[in-house]
């Protein structure tokens, strides 16, 4: 079932413009509820795509790094987001603390920087993209795991080969669904 995307992003506009293009497929698609990982070492993009999807969704403001926080909300576009950032988590359980159950539901979209730090007491997620430094600019595989995931993916390949420049345009880029 899984579908999967692998984008080269040539420059930081690219990986912003990546995080545009999930917000409009989450627009498009309305899912109940999301949960997307985001994984990739330090200086990977993580937050940058996530700054660019919360502005697509009608943030107007600064978007922080919840590294220090570990949770940051949103209400926008209808949607209870929920950014966290568990690179500071020193064991699993601390996840539990932070009481992110109770804001789960009909209409959250759930975003986590560095999930491997939270273990099995995340949520599965629907989306997994991973980020990966690649000089010049970054590598993106956006895989979808559940037919929300799938169907996500489907819309982000769609309009990324419908948009002028696509996202991974520029010298050397390649896009490819497999």
């Amino acid at each position: 079932m899984a579908e999967s995307l692998h984008l080269t992003l040539p420059d930081l506009a690219a990986t912003a413009g990546l995080g545009r293009q999930l917000a409009a497929a989450i627009r498009e698609l309305k899912p109940v509820q999301l949960v997307c990982y985001l994984q990739g070492e330090l200086g990977a993009g993580k937050t940058t795509l996530v700054r660019s999807l919360l502005a697509e969704l009608g943030h107007p403001g600064r978007v922080p790094s919840p590294t220090y926080t570990l949770l940051e909300p949103y209400e926008l576009a209808g949607f209870r987001v929920l950014h966290m950032d568990l690179y500071r988590l020193r064991d699993p359980g601390e996840f539990d603390d932070l009481g992110v159950e109770d804001e789960l539901g009909a209409g959250s979209l759930l975003l986590v920087e560095w999930p491997d730090r939270g273990g099995a007491r995340l949520p599965l997620p629907d989306l997994d993209c991973r980020l990966a430094i690649a000089e010049p600019g970054r590598t993106a595989d956006v895989l979808g795991l559940t037919p929300l995931g799938v169907g996500l993916v489907g819309e982000v390949a769609r309009q990324s080969t419908n948009s002028t420049p696509p996202v991974g345009s520029g010298p050397g880029a390649e896009l490819y669904r497999n």
